[in-house]
């Protein structure tokens, strides 16, 4: 069953009872929130119920983790990240999402609710209201106030009876200092007195248990049994609330003063981050690059900071602590500086190297970014306007190929508004918005934003900007239906134009592949199948993928045109394997669009998902059209109009991986 549900790293433990009642809870009622205290183990709850339930749902199980947003802004993004939708239309995003969802029999998992109360009780009123195959779990402090709002509160782990506390703290402990023995009278009675000081709480006991490995078990009862001995005015905060905030204070004191600075700066990051990015945006006066790398270690050993692989991340609790002390420090502006230049760097990095043979690993790093990104460009936009300017340049192409056109459109349009009015980085941003509002099919809207860029780059004097200027002109010619002027516009630059850098010939490659298309466009097969036979090479021979999967598909639809529908049917499969590599669903929904044109009307329909994906009922190479319904038609008199229609639902209905994965696996039997 497709989903995304999080992976488990380590033992779930108990909650037997909980689960039994979110089995009968989930098949009853559409909305379920998972209330409790922060470090209850709300998540982990839902990562286990949600698994469990999965396959009760036709659709699948999707997870959007909420927590790195810091205000609503991104809200609707990561919910249509998280089940699949790109949309590329001008529709308003709330009701793009409730269109893809209004079909759909699946779980909706939303964790970490609480900070966006408001926002998701809106959101979750639209779409539940539109989509009644749709079920959704969500997580928070407090309950949303939904009508028709199931909830359930989830509370600490036994630690009396059958004493799960007891045994999470045992599984963690074995991981944090192997060889403890544990069955040991002293430390026994010891670990049992740490999970009923801690409640229960699980996150509690995990920094317990983290603690072990420098202290024995009864050094770490002696030190929370100190620690908790709270003045009288504690006693103001809820219990559990006093206790975990107890126990995170307690840990925070048993972290060397570098381990607590490190603590402190990392919530400034949002989403799972590697140990790079801590160095780069971590480092500075007393905690130098290598001490933020033994720091990080440190943390990761006391259970602050959790490690799966080269990622680590942190939970909101722990995040809340260390916000609070980065405010008590008077870094916060230092931090987000620090935080908002690295992530200019990794833009800047990753549109240098977009022609190289880290393509699809820049193009996955600044996907994974995204929270990251977002909240760089909103410092830098109140703080270094050119800055800002110049990131949502270099960044707005990967988003736009990401699926994320609205952000892109509004970041571009601020970034315009309020940097600097003229110069390369101006006239990048003004290519990235004419790209996004073309991509919209605002097609008035591009041809004016390619004439302003074209303005503005002949007055840059850069190749760069004259190339990209050229693309967005000639691919506006090619969706309006102009491709003779497209040939020309691209022509006349391609030749006016040196190779002198890596980067321009990015562009140049877009630009020789708008040849490729216009000569399809024309008729002019033989000069096509030509041009795009020698641009194929030149992106292989340095491993790019984005322009190589376009001359594919341009490869496909001539060899379509041409009549060899075999041909055709490897060269779209081609396309649809680079594609896919960059999880690009625009590139995708063409890709199965001459595949299924040219063999099957199984692939048609699983074509028709990833369409709606991205916003539209169909869009691509016109000429495509009267070959599609042809090639139907000798479809629906090979096999009848029953069979027909049996594999095109059934290419619908699919899950649109496990179609696409018939695609590329030749898997087409009707």
């Amino acid at each position: 069953m497709a989903s995304n549900i999080p992976e488990e790293t380590t033992s779930f433990v108990g909650r037997k009872a909980e689960l039994a009642r979110l089995e009968h809870t989930l098949a009853t009622h559409r909305l379920t929130t998972l209330i409790g205290s922060g470090g209850v183990g709300k998540t982990r709850l839902a990562v286990r119920a949600a698994r469990q339930a999965a396959a009760g749902h036709r659709d699948g199980a999707w997870w959007a983790d909420l927590s790195p947003l810091h205000d609503d802004g991104l809200l609707i993004a990561t919910v249509s990240d998280a089940v699949g939708l790109s949309d590329h239309t001008l529709r308003m995003p709330i009701d793009a999402l409730c269109e893809w969802l209004v079909d759909k029999e699946m779980l909706l998992i939303l964790d970490s609710c609480e900070h966006l109360r408001p926002a998701c009780a809106h959101l979750l009123g639209e779409i539940l209201t539109t989509s009644p195959g749709l079920t959704v779990l969500a997580t928070s402090r407090q309950p949303l106030n939904i009508k028709g709002e199931q909830v359930v509160e989830v509370d600490p782990l036994p630690v009396e009876g059958a004493a799960d506390a007891l045994t999470l703290f045992r599984d963690r402990a074995a991981a944090a200092a192997p060889g403890l023995a544990l069955d040991e009278p002293g430390n026994a009675e010891a670990a049992a007195e740490i999970c009923r000081r801690l409640e229960g709480i699980p996150l509690a006991v995990e920094l317990a248990a983290g603690a072990l490995g420098r202290d024995t078990v009864e050094q770490v009862a002696a030190r929370i049994r100190t620690r908790f001995d709270v003045p009288a005015d504690a006693t103001l905060w809820p219990p559990r609330h006093r206790t975990l905030r107890t126990a995170i204070g307690w840990s925070h004191e048993l972290c060397t003063p570098l381990e607590r600075l490190l603590w402190a700066r990392l919530t400034v990051l949002r989403g799972e981050f590697d140990e790079a990015a801590a160095r780069e945006v971590c480092a500075g006066g007393p905690l130098t690059p290598d001490g933020v790398t033994r720091a990080l270690n440190g943390l990761v050993a006391k259970s602050v900071v959790g490690r799966d692989g080269v990622r680590h991340r942190m939970l909101d609790t722990i995040r809340e602590y260390g916000r609070m002390w980065l405010a008590e420090l008077g870094e916060e502006r230092a931090a987000a500086d620090r935080h908002a230049a690295c992530f200019l760097g990794l833009a800047r990095n990753a549109h240098a190297g977009w022609t190289g043979d880290d393509q699809i690993s820049w193009y996955h790093r600044i996907a994974d970014a995204h929270a990251d990104l977002c909240a760089a460009l909103d410092h830098l936009l109140a703080h270094d306007t050119a800055a800002a300017q110049e990131m949502a340049g270099r960044i707005g192409f990967f988003w736009c190929c990401c699926g994320h056109l609205p952000q892109t459109r509004e970041y571009a349009r601020r970034a315009l508004a309020a940097g600097p009015s003229k110069g390369p980085h101006r006239t990048r941003a003004l290519w990235v918005l004419g790209i996004t509002v073309m991509l919209q099919g605002d097609y008035p809207a591009a041809r004016r934003l390619g004439r302003e860029c074209t303005r503005e780059a002949a007055r840059d004097g850069t190749d760069e900007g004259i190339l990209a200027a050229a693309y967005l002109c000639g691919l506006t010619d090619l969706m309006t239906g102009r491709p003779e002027a497209g040939l020309r516009e691209v022509d006349r630059v391609l030749r006016s134009t040196g190779t002198a850098t890596p980067l321009e010939k990015a562009y140049r490659l877009r630009c020789r592949l708008i040849t490729v298309f216009a000569l399809t466009g024309l008729g002019r097969l033989d000069e096509a199948a030509e041009a795009a036979a020698v641009l194929r090479a030149v992106c292989e021979a340095q491993d790019e993928c984005w322009t190589r999967s376009y001359v594919d598909y341009q490869l496909a639809l001539i060899a379509l045109l041409q009549g060899d529908a075999h041909a055709s049917a490897a060269h779209a499969r081609s396309m649809l394997a680079g594609k896919h590599r960059m999880r690009d669903r625009f590139g995708i929904a063409l890709g199965l669009d001459v595949l299924a044109a040219a063999i099957a009307a199984q692939v048609y329909g699983t074509g028709q998902v990833y369409w709606r994906m991205v916003g539209q009922p169909q869009r691509g190479t016109p000429e495509l059209e009267p070959l599609r319904e042809a090639c139907e038609r000798q479809a629906r008199e090979a096999v009848g109009d029953v069979a027909y229609q049996r594999a095109f639902e059934r290419g619908r209905a699919d899950n649109a991986e496990v179609g696409l994965a018939a695609a590329l696996q030749g898997e087409l039997l009707m």
